[in-house]
């Protein structure tokens, strides 16, 4: 393995065979700074604290160091990955199970709350080398010893400051006390605050330290803020900037769960394509959203902070504050969502007169005047909301019925079908699939779906509307 700080090749690391087959299949070819500063330490077998902001790169940073310590032949929990949200580890083992894609028989189990308990238990019985959950539902597992931790000799804690923002701490101590006491931890976190600094003391022993800043400048970033007098013209507010801006892919910050229904409702009672993102929504609810949203048949997304962590959008076009965060350090967080990987994002910000106060702490935090923008001209108003590019079709079958997403794209293009560039992105769920097709494919693929089979059999299928 290479010391050179310099050299950010994965070839450079001492992979294994199998690991550097799948970067290699994934296009991973240079690692990011996360990466190249912490993997080092990671495979080495110490301690790490790594501060990074999401978009980083950080699951391939501990997943490859998980990976390459794993013992295949050894059917026991060896790794276990916390992350304060379902869908932040739900992405967390998509990714590890790609990055292990060119290592057969290894079995990576995602155990959150939010899901039924007792699926759960039967993948348990069948043993797993991974676990990837919720702390809630891990600790609901050890305390009913449906989960045993002893053979733990690495934990990995994924966005450390937003579990202990959500009320982990407690859990998190529980979990960490029935793991072995000779084992790697890996503390990953966008922040480093207070009780970050307390929990890195309980549980991990001597740890290098790395920080990296966020992977996307400023200049990528497009950064605009609209004043106005009155609250009440808030969701105008909105509807301006959307038909100003005609972005493909919106997330909209609200500070609450009613907030984010109310403006997600108004904006479809004018025409927009709009889904509300929160923490009263049933897992399939909220699996359902996410898809439409990242497949691009949904143009706005309406979130609130909890919910939007652990979303992994690469492309969003624009990142809109329908208020001044109460943190400006949360502010600088939103924003960072748009304008990744090389490409030009939106942040827009909308404020009252009476968050002025918001505005000038946030002036003072950023340590730069904020520049209010000229109001796009209200006749705007009177243009029609703009539709999203793409459809979704929801298919009544999914991996207990073996559908994969091969044996999709495979029906929709066959005989008589659409072109594969007009199939999006599909995924699959254990008792159903979501297809993306172009709106203009939407009738054709429909029919051709409805009048052909999937792995022999025919499914139910329909318009998500």
């Amino acid at each position: 393995m290479t010391n050179d700080p310099n050299n950010t090749k994965f070839a450079s690391l001492g992979l294994g065979a199998g690991l550097l087959s799948a970067l290699e299949s994934l296009g991973y070819s240079s690692m990011t700074p996360i990466q190249a500063q912490s993997l080092p330490h990671v495979l080495k077998g110490g301690d790490v604290i790594a501060q990074a902001k999401t978009g980083s790169g950080k699951t391939a940073a501990f997943g490859l160091g998980v990976l390459q310590k794993l013992d295949v032949g050894r059917f026991r929990v060896q790794s276990l990955v916390l992350c304060p949200t379902r869908e932040l580890a739900d992405q967390v083992a998509r990714e590890m199970r790609r990055l292990a894609s060119a290592i057969h028989n290894i079995k990576i189990l995602t155990l959150c709350g939010g899901a039924p308990f007792g699926p759960q238990l039967g993948s348990l019985r069948h043993g797993a080398h991974i676990v990837v959950g919720t702390p809630g539902r891990i600790e609901e597992h050890l305390r009913k010893g449906t989960l045993d931790l002893s053979e733990v000799n690495t934990l990995v804690l994924d966005e450390a400051d937003r579990m202990l923002d959500m009320g982990f701490q407690e859990s998190v101590d529980a979990i960490v006390a029935k793991t072995p006491a000779r084992r790697q931890t890996l503390l990953f976190s966008a922040t480093y605050p207070d009780q970050i600094q307390g929990l890195a003391r309980r549980v991990l022993r001597r740890p290098v330290t790395v920080k990296v800043e966020s992977t996307h400048g400023g200049r990528s970033i497009r950064q605009r803020f609209y004043r106005f007098e009155q609250n009440k013209q808030r969701q105008n507010m909105l509807r301006l900037l959307l038909l100003k801006f005609r972005p493909e892919s919106t997330l909209v910050f609200s500070n609450t769960k009613r907030e984010s229904e109310e403006v997600a409702d108004s904006l479809r009672s004018h025409g927009f394509s709009a889904l509300a993102l929160h923490g009263d929504l049933e897992q399939k609810a909220r699996d359902e959203v996410l898809v439409r949203f990242a497949n691009r048949s949904v143009s706005v997304l309406v979130a609130t902070d909890v919910a939007a962590r652990g979303l992994d959008i690469d492309d969003l076009d624009a990142v809109i504050n329908y208020h001044i965060a109460r943190d400006p350090e949360v502010h600088v967080h939103r924003i960072g969502r748009t304008g990744r990987a090389g490409k030009k994002g939106q942040a827009l910000t909308l404020f009252s007169a009476s968050e002025d106060y918001r505005a000038a702490r946030l002036e003072a935090y950023l340590d730069q005047k904020i520049e209010v923008d000229e109001l796009p001209p209200f006749k705007l108003l009177e243009k029609p909301a703009y539709r999203p590019p793409m459809v979704t079709l929801q298919i009544d079958g999914g991996r207990k019925q073996k559908v994969r997403p091969g044996d999709v794209l495979g029906a929709l293009t066959g005989e008589n079908g659409i072109a594969g560039k007009q199939v999006g992105k599909i995924h699959i769920f254990d008792f159903c699939a979501y297809v993306a097709v172009e709106r203009d494919a939407a009738k054709p693929a429909l029919r051709k779906l409805r009048s052909g089979k999937l792995k022999g059999r025919s499914f139910r299928v329909r318009r998500i509307t």
